[in-house]
């Protein structure tokens, strides 16, 4: 794991983990590589904002609101075609090839 900081600033793939303050209400869409449905939401973080995506294939749909305080553990990439980077991977991996992330939110952990 890298400072959100750093991982902010950085052109590749990196894990973090990092408290923020989500700003929307999540939207639901179908993944074209996973055929999975992903809720994704926008968040701010001491570095930046950044939009959160999490798969609801693996992990269970998350009550949040605009304004709730959340941890998140992830793997933050940065598309050259958004001026935010992306945090993915918040959720266990079934084939344990990749680190487990999760999002906590009022004292509940989702992964």
């Amino acid at each position: 794991m890298i400072p959100i900081a750093t991982a902010y600033h950085t052109n590749g793939r990196c894990e973090v983990a990092f408290s923020a303050r989500v700003l929307d209400a999540p939207h639901f869409f179908f993944g074209t590589n996973t055929q999975c449905e992903h809720e994704a939401f926008d968040a701010s973080t001491t570095a930046g904002p950044v939009e959160i995506v999490d798969n609801v294939g693996l992990a269970p749909r998350i009550p949040l609101h605009a304004g709730d305080r959340i941890e998140v553990r992830g793997e933050m990439v940065h598309d050259s075609d958004r001026a935010e980077p992306i945090v993915h991977w918040t959720h266990r991996d079934p084939a344990g090839r990749h680190i487990d992330g999760f999002i906590r939110v009022h004292g509940e952990t989702y992964a």
